[in-house]
């Protein structure tokens, strides 16, 4: 093979490898391909095989490549059609290297079938080819949604508790699209605490309906006004429905006549009255724990009776002979009763004076209970003539049952503490101490007092005041409370112990307890000016949170126990103390609600506007202080009383006490 052959089969080797190679090259070229990564309208991702339904009409479309696009080829080649198969006009703009694109459009028609095409001529920037892709998709349509609710021009928050709406208010719904007043009406209803009231709806503009009841609103009451989400049928627009309930202001008229205070006061303490005088136990003369309590008589309820009963002969309720009667009644019935190291249960039996069981293990003595009893013995003991030979006798039987409670023996084996129970089959098992602070002030008032079964000062201070330890001296709505749990708990605090104890310029190691009653009182008041739970009727004029009946059963109510509940009693009963802020919830009790509240035996133990409750209960806990703390205030008589005993006036001494 000569030398020119193998130069020619060598260059038509090299010439075939270089086409090959140049081949090749336009191969990999006319390969290079553009895809897409993803395609979103607003937060709604588009597929291609999927249904894509209730896509967003103003969100922009958002296109994402795996390589930069052509600007001019995509504004060319993605095309949007509208449900008649026109070109809807987009606007481009183009991010990230030109690999995202973002386009704007107008916006779509609701419910609409729309078409995004993405032509087979769209090309990269580096000329990558493309295959056509299309997606289908049908606009959402928008539901029916309220925009704005406002009574009497001036707009409300359905998240909050709508209150105070003016008795002859018009209500206005605005929404977000156009609707028609009679729609609405055929799917629309009104109620008041369930049952229908008429109404009528009118047209306010293309988007907005006005409500208005065909007669004036009922005062404090609540309205629902309902539209069923069913007027989607109507509208066709999905709507979750409307429940909109608000509470009316209250009727101001005057439910009762107008008379002068010191006559409405008068008023309250004859009424209430009755409770004790009445529903007296017919055997034993105790006060029932409740008026449907039966044959269960209180210790402590019929401890406030006994200070209501001279209250009574004072002012003329009953005459001195029938109080006189009854307290004997009372007395020997006490005397013959089950006693538990001269201490009484909680409840008794009204006929046969055996204990009724509080609860299971409280079956026995309850120190607390019958230190109010004692304190009203002692006040009763202080009012009786010692010159009359029927008082008198009433006066030995008196010292006899006091002398007989032996409040040492309740130190559980001479501990520095009270112990509030005790009982015969478990003994000292309920555990729980006398400590402060709280109603049982008089608890150990009354221990130091004793002249059989005294306790010494260490079992006050270190148990009651847990050395110190009641001491609170913080403000609450910028007031400060010298002693006891936060915001000062219930009002009963400031009252039991206080029916007989006068808190005027008494103080000792631990607080002023003038100071104390009319702080704690002011806090409570000022908690419900505030109202930050938004419960119906709290105002300066409606305060008083303390233990009562509730719509859910029985509860010690404070600032930080607050169910909406209103309990006459404790403002009332703090009128020593804040006798403007309580006289004007009296006025608003007996005037402003009536009958509502007012009843047989004064006012019902509680109510709670909110829930459109109010009590058919008396109690006599409740009631006792109402009597006998106006009667503070207007003439002392209670406070006078015990104060004068020298046993009191030693006891307080002993505790530390100073006192005028």
């Amino acid at each position: 093979m000569n030398s020119k052959f193998i130069s020619l089969l060598l260059t038509s080797i090299v010439l075939l490898l270089l086409a090959s190679s140049c081949k090749k090259d336009t191969d990999e070229k006319q390969a290079a391909t553009l895809s897409v990564t993803y395609v979103y309208v607003g937060d709604t991702e588009l597929s291609i095989s999927g249904t894509n339904r209730s896509v967003p009409l103003d969100e922009v479309i958002q296109i994402r490549f795996d390589a930069a696009v052509n600007q001019e080829s995509a504004r060319e080649n993605i095309m949007l059609y509208d449900v008649d198969k026109q070109l809807v006009q987009l606007t481009f703009s183009f991010f990230n290297d030109n690999k995202l694109i973002k386009i704007a459009h107008p916006s779509l028609s609701e419910g609409g079938n729309y078409q995004l095409v993405l032509k087979q001529e769209l090309r990269g920037e580096n000329n990558e080819v493309f295959e056509e892709k299309s997606y289908e998709f049908t606009t959402l349509i928008q539901p029916l949604l309220v925009e704005t609710i406002k009574f009497d021009g001036i707009e409300v928050e359905p998240v909050t508790r709508i209150m105070d709406i003016d008795r002859e208010a018009e209500l206005q719904i605005r929404f977000n699209v156009d609707v028609k007043a009679s729609d609405v009406q055929d799917y629309s209803s009104l109620r008041l605490y369930g049952n229908s009231e008429d109404f009528i709806i009118a047209q306010v503009d293309n988007q907005t309906i006005s409500i208005s009841a065909n007669q004036t609103y009922a005062g404090w009451s609540n309205y629902l006004f309902s539209i069923s989400s069913d007027i989607e049928n109507k509208v066709g627009r999905p709507f979750d429905g409307l429940e909109l309930n608000y509470y009316t202001e209250l009727d101001s008229t005057l439910k009762f006549s107008e008379i002068s205070d010191e006559a409405l006061l008068t008023k309250i303490q004859e009424q209430t009255f009755k409770y004790f005088w009445d529903f007296g136990h017919p055997v034993s003369g105790m006060a029932r724990e409740r008026n449907t309590s039966g044959e269960t008589v209180t210790s402590g309820g019929s401890g406030f009776g006994v200070m209501a009963i001279i209250v009574g002969i004072e002012r003329g309720f009953i005459t001195r002979q029938q109080g006189v009667e009854r307290l004997t009644t009372i007395v020997d019935f006490l005397a013959e009763a089950d006693r538990f190291h001269g201490a009484w249960s909680h409840w008794l039996n009204g006929t046969t004076g055996q204990a009724k069981p509080f609860s299971t293990k409280d079956n026995g003595g309850d120190l607390v209970e019958t230190s109010f009893m004692a304190a009203g013995l002692l006040a009763a003991r202080q009012y009786l003539d010692a010159s009359n030979t029927d008082e008198i006798i009433l006066i030995e039987k008196i010292n006899n049952l006091w002398e007989g409670i032996e409040w040492d023996w309740y130190t559980q084996g001479g501990q520095n503490v009270l112990y509030w129970h005790w009982s015969p089959d478990y003994n000292w098992e309920m555990n729980m101490k006398i400590q402060g602070y709280n109603e049982a002030l008089i608890t150990y008032i009354m221990a130091a007092s004793s002249p059989s079964h005294s306790i010494p000062a260490d079992v006050y201070h270190q148990g009651w005041a847990k050395n110190g330890a009641i001491v609170n001296g913080s403000e609450y709505y910028g007031i400060e409370l010298p002693v006891g749990y936060s915001y000062g708990g219930p009002l009963f605090f400031a009252h039991y112990t206080f029916l007989g104890i006068n808190p005027e310029n008494l103080s000792d190691t631990y607080a002023d307890y003038w100071k104390q009653n009319r702080n704690h009182s002011l806090i409570n008041q000022a908690h419900c000016i505030k109202n930050q739970n938004h419960f119906v009727g709290y105002s300066a004029d409606c305060w008083g949170l303390t233990a009562s009946d509730n719509h859910q059963g029985y509860s010690a109510h404070s600032p930080t126990n607050d169910l909406g509940v209103v309990t006459p009693t404790a403002a009332i009963s703090s009128l020593p103390y804040t006798p403007e802020e309580s006289m004007k919830a009296i006025r608003f009790f007996y005037y402003m609600l009536g009958d509502r509240l007012w009843g047989e035996y004064g006012f019902y133990d509680a109510f709670n506007a909110t829930e459109d409750w109010t009590a058919d209960s008396y109690i006599a806990i409740d009631q006792g202080p109402i009597i006998i703390m106006i009667e503070n205030y207007r003439t002392g008589l209670i406070w006078d009383l015990l104060m004068s005993c020298p046993e009191v006036q030693a006891g307080l001494t002993k505790l530390g006490f100073t006192y005028e």
